[in-house]
Order: C-alpha cells, then sequence, then structure tokens
C-alpha cells in the first residue's frame, strides 16, 4: 500500500471473518480453465482454481455452504455490451465452455448462472445467503480484475464481512492481478494467503 493511501487512513482496520462464512466462487468455468477455449490457457487461473478445490475441501469439512457461479447467456439481445471477443462468440448456454471446471464442481455446492460481472447482480445469491445465516463471504475465482473485483465490492455493499484468497483469484496479468487485491485491501475486505482462511475454518466449531 503506498504512503499516501496509508498517510490518509486506508486499510486502517482489519475486518476479520464472522461467525458463519461462505465460499464464493466465481466463473471457474471451463472457458477459464482449459486451454482449448480462447480465455483457458492463462496459468495464473489454472493455479487459482487448483487452490481454491483445496479451499473447498476445508470448508467442506466445516459444513460451510459453497456457492460456485457460470457465465452464461441466451444470445447477443440478453447479454451485456461486452467487450471481449470470446465471452460475445461462446458464453452461450449449452456452449460446452460454460460447464463447471470438474475440480470445482461439487453436489453440495449451489451452482447457479450469472449474467453481469458480480456474483450478486440480479441472480438468487443473496436469499441462499441468508436462508444460511451467513455473516462473511470468502472469495475466490477469476478473474481478479473483473468479475472478482465486482463481486467483492457488491458484497462490500451488502454489509457482509469480505475476505479474499489471494491466492484462489486469478487473472491474465498478475500486475492486474496485484494492484487491484491491493486497492480492494485498503477499502472493502481482508486479503489474506489461503493457509490464513484455512486457519480461520479450522477455527469454527464443528458444523458451524
Amino acid at each position: 500500500m503506498s504512503d499516501r493511501y496509508t498517510r490518509v487512513g486506508y486499510g486502517s482496520y482489519r475486518i476479520g471473518g464472522g461467525r458463519q462464512p461462505a465460499v464464493l466462487v466465481v466463473d471457474f468455468q471451463v472457458a477459464f480453465t482449459e486451454p482449448r477455449f480462447p480465455l483457458g490457457g492463462l496459468a495464473m487461473v489454472h493455479a487459482a482454481r487448483d487452490r481454491t478445490s483445496e479451499l473447498l475441501q476445508s470448508a467442506r469439512a466445516r459444513q460451510v455452504p459453497v456457492a460456485a457461479c457460470y457465465t452464461a447467456y441466451c444470445g447477443l439481445a440478453d447479454m451485456p455490451l461486452w467487450k471481449v471477443k470470446a465471452v460475445r462468440e461462446e458464453f452461450f448456454y449449452g456452449h460446452e465452455c460454460t460447464k463447471m471446471d470438474p475440480k470445482i464442481h461439487h453436489p453440495d455446492n449451489f451452482t447457479y448462472c450469472k449474467n453481469a460481472p458480480s456474483m450478486f447482480f440480479q441472480t438468487p445469491l443473496i436469499t441462499f445467503l441468508v436462508k444460511q445465516g451467513v455473516d462473511t463471504v470468502i472469495v475466490t475465482g477469476c478473474t481478479t480484475s473483473g468479475c472478482v473485483r465486482a463481486t467483492i465490492v457488491d458484497a462490500f455493499s451488502y454489509g457482509f464481512r469480505v475476505l479474499v484468497a489471494e491466492d484462489c483469484c486469478g487473472d491474465a496479468d498478475e500486475r492486474q492481478h496485484r494492484s487491484n487485491l491491493e486497492d480492494v485491501g485498503r477499502r472493502y475486505a481482508d486479503v489474506l494467503p489461503m493457509s490464513e482462511v484455512v486457519a480461520y475454518l479450522e477455527g469454527l466449531p464443528a458444523g458451524a
């Protein structure tokens, strides 16, 4: 964090996790995790997917709910004005690229489709989190500078405690990954290594 931000008070507090977390998994669909697709050759995203898979095992051991999303549309008519070629050409219902990555997909996950960057925008996520009594969200997924950041901002706006597992998020550009995590870390969220997130989960009462 730059001295200028620190000097005027950004990043002054650590929020911490609450008593009932949920893990949010943003867009680990095969479009981003399999090299045969145009957006699927990003090494940082693949590594983040693998670490998220490990994190989800810890979450399930504590019966922590998991919500995972993918992005798809009926056609260009219901699609926002994306500037990403692959999204405009392939992200349609029924296209193979919209399938969840098998390392992430699990029958116990709450899996749903979103049609905007944030996992919250006009989706059933809030209903799911409220029914589970969630006060804390742990954000993972891709890409850090896009849909992950949008999800973090909306989670903050809805009043959740927000933890970001930094090594469970990935982007095309490491500079954008780091700068965006630094920025949300001084404004909206606690950005933590996965090891600290796992320690937090393991410190919860069993079946919390």
